[in-house]
């Protein structure tokens, strides 16, 4: 499997989409291989991270997002939707879950509902290491303008999942443990809101 094809498959006609979107799933898919890489004592596909890291944002090409040159008519929250969709229909199922459940650190049922996003009401959090270490590798990456090849410092992270809750902040401090980057969550002081 190529995914650099199968990204041009849907970006069509759409070089400056595909460009933005390719070079920010290379930088995501070099942080997800390098976390992995680092983990001892788990068995973890490599290939799959690398092909699903980047894989994961092919739903963008269908989403409304004039800044990413992408004028499809969905909103931008369901890229992950749409991917699944896409890679489900390419025979690519694993894959497929790695897009719907990347966004964020994962969206609950109840996140979909409170915060009354244009989803499908369903738990679309990771679930497995991998797919967990390609949402994790993404939080440090972003795809605007100027900022594609900026990683962002763990601080920076913390602060951009304040911004829903302390609970996601929880969930990446504990990630970050997971995977021998940080101190677990619980041994870590509340913040304060």
């Amino acid at each position: 499997m190529n995914p650099r094809a199968l990204l041009e498959k849907y970006f069509t006609d759409n070089a400056q989409g595909l460009e933005i979107v390719y070079r920010h799933s290379r930088m995501v898919a070099d942080k997800a291989l390098s976390i992995a890489e680092g983990v001892k004592g788990k068995h973890l596909d490599l290939r799959f991270i690398e092909e699903a890291a980047l894989l994961h944002d092919i739903g963008v090409s269908r989403v409304y997002a004039p800044k990413l040159n992408c004028f499809g008519k969905a909103p931008y929250i369901s890229h992950g939707i749409i991917g699944r969709k896409i890679l489900d229909a390419e025979g690519l199922p694993h894959h497929a879950m790695v897009c719907e459940r990347h966004i964020g650190v994962g969206l609950t049922a109840r996140d979909i509902v409170e915060q009354k996003l244009a989803l499908p009401e369903r738990e679309m959090s990771p679930v497995t290491d991998c797919e967990r270490i390609v949402a994790l590798a993404d939080l440090f990456y972003s795809k605007k303008g100027g900022e594609l090849e900026r990683e962002k410092s763990t601080e920076q992270v913390r602060s951009d999942l304040a911004r829903f809750s302390l609970e996601k902040v929880r969930i990446f401090e504990n990630w970050l443990a997971d995977f021998g980057l940080g101190t677990p969550a619980a041994a870590l002081p509340l913040a304060s809101s």
